[in-house]
């Protein structure tokens, strides 16, 4: 199983920065602040293209760049 974990220092820094960025959201800094605290198991991740399909988005274009 691959898991990604924080240190407790890293939990922190997660926790306050999603506070302070995200003021008028309180999902999403809930969102991250769980991630933080839980970390994330990578092999539960799916893919992007997987997502679009299952919200009936169009496939994305060959020439699409992999990273943003």
């Amino acid at each position: 199983m691959a898991r990604l974990v924080f240190g407790s220092d890293e939990q922190r820094q997660l926790r306050e920065a999603a506070r302070s960025e995200f003021p008028g959201n309180p999902a999403l800094a809930y969102v991250l602040e769980s991630l933080a605290s839980e970390g994330i198991d990578l092999d539960t991740c799916r893919d992007w293209d997987d997502l679009r399909l299952e919200k009936g988005l169009p496939a994305r274009p060959e020439e699409a760049p992999d990273v943003a």
